[in-house]
């Protein structure tokens, strides 16, 4: 594909934004993870070992299922699911982390280290970790911890150290601060696997290609299953790697794709983290996107009920395809995500999680209007770590 080989480019920038603005102790700790995912992208070495991951310790490719009993109740369009949640630790976030992890260990790291916000990141890196035979350091923001103790409890079962966060908005923005401040004192034997396609370049790109193989397995599989390719492609929008995943296997297509951001319980500042919808330019953690700002111009609170959507920027490269044009960038609100959740759950028996309850809120919604198209969304994951905040806090559905 001619944009994944050309974007972004050599410095890090998709179209005006990305880059790598980093303090001068960490400029050559990244120069080095830049030179060393060169060296290896392409190796045959590489690819074979990450292919052989896949398949014997992930279980991909996962499958594209059709939501026969979710279709018909919403009425229009088909609905179909890519099923990251049957991916290996429950997420798509495993593809980028396995790929960190060889990563590493091609580097002669010995620790990886990342942030996370719902959890998934963090139970990802530390199966990375073990299965790598390094050290695992997890930064998490108290309100998460509390929301996603089930993830907590597997993050500590496989050894990683779960540091929590209780400045600020005590969640995902404050863990990405805690953990940068600790990774710089340790850069010369650890790894910070940034969990999403946000950060500083190389990260964007790097976990952009560790997901692509979400978006080539979804257009074989549907091709496979229909005879042709979706009329529409959506997935939930955070920091963005699961949508960017699932995104570069169509973005050559004439596929509609649709990015769900999080609008919260109200458009006021606070209340949502929709960035892209309510944001503006403006730099965040080391490279330049949109951003939500207070009125100190400094990244406002947010709110959503999906901790791993709780960020108040957006990936570059989602903001470059919202300038371009060719993403569609939409929001689902706490009580559309909730009533996803469970009736996806009642349906069809998956029970998704919250993040994917955007997407899939955003398919019930547009299949109505949609009648006789086709709608992929992106089942980023599964809901195990979200059912005892959702039950303890909203019942089981009765009030929505």
């Amino acid at each position: 594909m001619t944009y994944l080989k050309t974007t972004p480019t050599r410095d890090g920038f998709f179209g005006s934004y990305g880059g790598a603005m980093l303090p001068p102790p960490l400029e050559p700790h990244f120069a080095e993870i830049r030179e060393a995912y060169d060296r290896i992208s392409k190796s045959a070495d590489f690819i074979r070992e990450l292919r052989y991951i896949r398949t014997h310790f992930q279980g991909r490719p996962t499958p594209v299922s059709y939501l026969r009993n979710l279709s018909e109740l919403c009425g229009g369009a088909q609905i179909y699911a890519k099923r990251e949640d049957l991916n290996h630790t429950g997420a798509h976030k495993l593809n980028h982390c396995m790929g960190e992890g060889l990563l590493a260990r091609f580097m002669g790291k010995t620790k990886l280290m990342a942030e996370t916000g719902a959890g998934q990141h963090g139970v990802a890196l530390a199966t990375a970790a073990a299965y790598f035979g390094m050290e695992c350091e997890i930064h998490m923001g108290e309100i998460d911890i509390a929301k996603e103790a089930p993830n907590v409890t597997r993050m500590k079962l496989l050894g990683a150290e779960v540091v929590p966060v209780g400045f600020g908005g005590r969640s995902l923005k404050e863990a990405v601060d805690s953990c940068f401040e600790s990774y710089i004192a340790q850069a010369d034997h650890a790894l910070f696997a940034i969990g999403s396609v946000v950060g500083p370049h190389p990260f964007p790109m790097m976990v952009r290609d560790f997901q692509h193989v979400v978006g080539v397995e979804a257009r074989a599989q549907f091709l496979d299953m229909t005879g042709e390719l979706p009329d529409m492609v959506a997935a939930c929008v955070g920091g963005g790697s699961n949508a960017m995943g699932i995104f570069s296997g169509f973005l050559e297509d004439d596929v509609a794709l649709y990015g769900v951001e999080p609008a919260g319980t109200s458009s006021n500042l606070g209340d949502h983290a929709a960035s892209i919808a309510f944001g503006e330019d403006g730099d965040i953690h080391g490279f330049r996107t949109i951003v939500l700002k207070d009125a100190n111009g400094e990244p406002a609170p947010v709110h959503t009920v999906a901790s791993g959507l709780d960020y108040p920027g957006v990936g570059p490269e989602h903001a470059h395809l919202h300038r371009t044009g060719r993403v569609t960038y939409t929001t689902a609100d706490d009580k559309e995500a909730l009533n996803a959740f469970f009736e996806l759950s009642r349906r069809e028996g998956i029970i998704p999680a919250l993040e994917s309850a955007h997407a899939v809120a955003f398919a019930m919604r547009e299949a109505r209007a949609n009648p006789g198209k086709s709608i992929l969304v992106n089942m980023s994951g599964r809901g195990d770590k979200d059912i005892d905040y959702v039950t303890e806090t909203f019942g089981f559905g009765e009030a929505l």
